[in-house]
């Protein structure tokens, strides 16, 4: 309902939710009148729990929240039977601070922020010890990707969205070897967005647009980009088929979406192989304890197809030691062990033991790194498909 005037307004009455999304800015209350008796209508006919969804409202003004809250507690003081729960973001943190007295005032009535707990391993991947991986596996990946882009459809002056932007260098290499008309970066993680702006700096670039989002439920219109990259993300999401639909939506039909993924268990190395091997392998397994897939990448086929894309292209490659200097290799390896056995194993509480072994086994990657008869290798999964028209 309403769409003309920037705001939308669903009633699912199989899952109890109503769903308001995008600005609602009204100048009078009589300008929101068939809102407020939809809201109203779906609040006299529910049982048990109510879920007032307001996570993709990106504006609300008073005349708007009054009549709102005005529902919410008259239904909420009179019906203390009826459970009601406002779902919010952290990325539009001011509705979860606009609707949080209702909570305190109202015993049935509760404000969720859905997104608090969404990312489980975010917390290590916001950490500064992160940053060196990142840096160092964009410089490696690079060499490949980008010579792999252009198959999966980047040519010069599409509009470009890159999504889980993370620290931005991705898109800073993007936006010089390919030249898209518009580039929109965007990363749930504000102390990575933050880096970007810097990392942009760096290079000079000045025509990014860095937005502050959740991939799962953009505050981005439908159908705006020739080109969607989503990059070593959807492993470390435990709902990928969620952040897949979003880049579905924003893409353009006929468009492509690109993603990349790893399958850490198939990190490889020699001399020492046992050792790597069983540590890839341990990996692997400490991700899933934090509800993450790093073994997403062959499965990246399957996943597109799923979504609803066709045209599916995959490739993969393998990140080596020999692609430039050694020690760019080695100095990734390191940073993996300073976070996965230093950060992560032990927030998992493993032994003293186990976290020794887990080390070991990075340290000799390391050193098939540098052995000047060594070879080591980090396995990737490129794929890209198209929205159809």
């Amino acid at each position: 309902m309403s769409a003309e005037q920037g705001y939308q307004a669903i009633f699912n009455e199989n899952n109890q939710e109503f769903v308001i999304a995008g600005k609602l800015r009204p100048r009078s209350e009589d300008e929101i009148r068939p809102l407020s008796e939809a809201l109203s209508q779906a609040l006299s006919t529910v049982r048990g729990t109510f879920y007032l969804n307001v996570k993709r409202l990106a504006r609300l003004n008073n005349v708007a929240f009054r009549v709102i809250a005005g529902l919410v507690s008259q239904v909420g003081q009179s019906r203390t039977d009826l459970k009601i729960e406002v779902v919010t973001s952290s990325v539009m943190g001011w509705s979860t601070r606009k609707f949080e007295p209702l909570a305190r005032r109202l015993p049935n009535v509760t404000v969720t922020e859905y997104d608090k707990d969404f990312y489980p391993g975010q917390a290590f991947l916001e950490e500064g010890g992160f940053i060196p991986i990142l840096r160092n596996q964009t410089r490696l990946t690079w060499r490949h990707e980008r010579h792999l882009l252009p198959r999966h459809g980047l040519n010069p002056g599409m509009t470009m969205a890159d999504i889980c932007c993370g620290i931005g260098d991705f898109a800073v290499l993007a936006q010089k070897e390919f030249k898209p008309s518009r580039i929109l970066a965007l990363d749930h993680s504000r102390s990575s967005l933050d880096y970007a702006r810097k990392v942009a700096h760096e290079f000079g670039v000045t025509d990014i647009e860095y937005v502050y989002g959740d991939a799962s439920e953009m505050v981005i219109e439908d159908d705006q980009f020739d080109f969607v990259t989503c990059r070593h993300s959807l492993q470390i999401f435990d709902k990928p088929d969620m952040i897949l639909r979003e880049l579905y939506r924003i893409c353009k039909p006929g468009g492509r979406v690109y993603i990349t993924n790893e399958k850490n268990s198939h990190c490889l190395g020699e001399p020492r192989s046992e050792s790597i091997q069983w540590t890839y392998t341990e990996v692997a397994k400490l991700f899933a304890d934090f509800r993450m897939d790093v073994e997403l990448g062959p499965k990246s086929r399957r996943y597109l197809a799923d979504a609803g894309f066709e045209d599916i292209k995959v490739d993969s490659f393998m990140v080596t030691n020999l692609d430039g200097d050694p020690q760019d290799f080695a100095d990734m390896i390191q940073a993996w062990e300073n976070v996965y056995a230093g950060e992560m194993a032990r927030d998992r509480g493993d032994t003293p033991e186990f976290i020794s072994k887990f080390r070991r086994g990075f340290q000799d990657h390391i050193y098939a790194a540098l052995h000047p008869k060594g070879y080591a290798g980090w396995p990737i999964w490129a794929a890209s498909a198209r929205k159809p028209i």
